[in-house]
């Protein structure tokens, strides 16, 4: 099969079409044509040498996917040759082939595209994970969703209106604060203008929020401490302005503060199972009806995958990334 690869790690030029030899199905897997996946942070750290898969997983880039089931192993349960299905899977999505547990697999929902669907599993699960089963909000809550303009942000601030919460986010620039809003966001700070603590405090009139959800790490870490209400929560999913930071503690004991941190990638299948689980209970119906929508910036074939990681690079996308993997030439 063919697959896009990279034998060194670096730029976005390094990323290849090649030919790599064929998965093969375990008894618990589908062995599945790929028709699209969505890029993330991680396939960009990966390709720079920063993030190797874990253990058994291919070094193939690739997080999650939708495609067609071409076989199944004698363990499956539930699926059959010919279905469509979305998945959340170690590495490999950016080929022609993938084997998926067929506990990490979904049906796709009817109405929905095989790009539409590729952009769901990565930033719905982390977005259920963060806001829900850790960050725990509850509805008539307040939360503060960083980075509301990526495919997790826009997932959040569905999720967290859905269930009645009041949502206030940052975003970098007006555009995505507007789709933030668009999506149900209460109200917005362009942290590029100003200092989004100071903006929390004056929307909640001094308050604060109950939770605060951030990808960004290092740089926002003392300041969300202050944008939290005595005994609010934190959820660090991610460290994209760095992993060190000189801070203050004191907040975290008069506050009586919670923090927690968690990352998709590297959890045992078990853990996946039950997030998927937890996702096709609450959320699959959702997404039928339309009441929640993956959100897609743009759509690059696998033969360009360079230049959709040159664009996701500069923050430049709203939602998601789709790579359209049907055609390799």
């Amino acid at each position: 099969m063919k697959a896009m690869t990279f034998t060194e790690p670096g730029g976005p030029e390094v990323l290849q079409v090649t030919d790599v030899p064929d998965p093969l199905p375990k008894a618990h897997q589908l062995l599945v044509r790929v028709h699209a996946t969505a890029l993330n942070r991680a396939d960009l750290l990966q390709r720079r040498g920063q993030y190797p898969p874990p253990p058994g997983e291919p070094d193939i880039l690739g997080l999650e996917l939708s495609g067609e089931i071409q076989s199944c192993g004698k363990a499956v349960q539930g699926f059959a040759p010919g279905e469509n299905i979305v998945a959340l899977v170690g590495g490999g999505g950016y080929a022609e082939l993938v084997v998926v547990d067929y506990r990490l697999a979904m049906k796709i929902p009817e109405g929905l595209s095989f790009n539409e669907a590729a952009a769901i599993p990565e930033a719905f699960f982390t977005a259920q994970e963060t806001v829900l089963t850790l960050g725990g909000l509850q509805s008539r809550e307040t939360v503060l969703i960083h980075a509301a303009g990526s495919g997790v942000g826009t997932a959040q601030v569905q999720m967290a209106k859905s269930i009645g919460a009041h949502v206030l986010v940052t975003a970098g620039t007006t555009e995505k604060l507007q789709m933030a809003a668009q999506l149900g966001a209460d109200a917005g700070c362009n942290y590029q203008e100003q200092d989004f603590a100071e903006w929390v405090q004056m929307q909640t009139e001094g308050k604060g929020v109950n939770l605060v959800v951030d990808p960004v790490g290092a740089v926002n870490w003392q300041r969300n401490f202050h944008c939290l209400t005595p005994l609010g929560r934190l959820v660090i999913f991610g460290l994209m302005s760095g992993q060190k930071q000189e801070t203050d503690l004191r907040p975290l004991l008069t506050k009586r503060l919670t923090v927690k941190g968690t990352v998709l990638r590297t959890r045992s299948v078990d853990e996946k199972i039950a997030i998927t689980q937890r996702f096709v209970k609450r959320w699959l119906v959702p997404l039928a009806k339309g009441t929640i929508r993956p959100v897609i910036d743009s759509v690059f074939p696998i033969t360009k995958a360079s230049d959709a990681h040159r664009y996701m690079e500069a923050n430049r996308n709203i939602g998601k990334i789709v790579l359209d993997v049907r055609n390799f030439e």
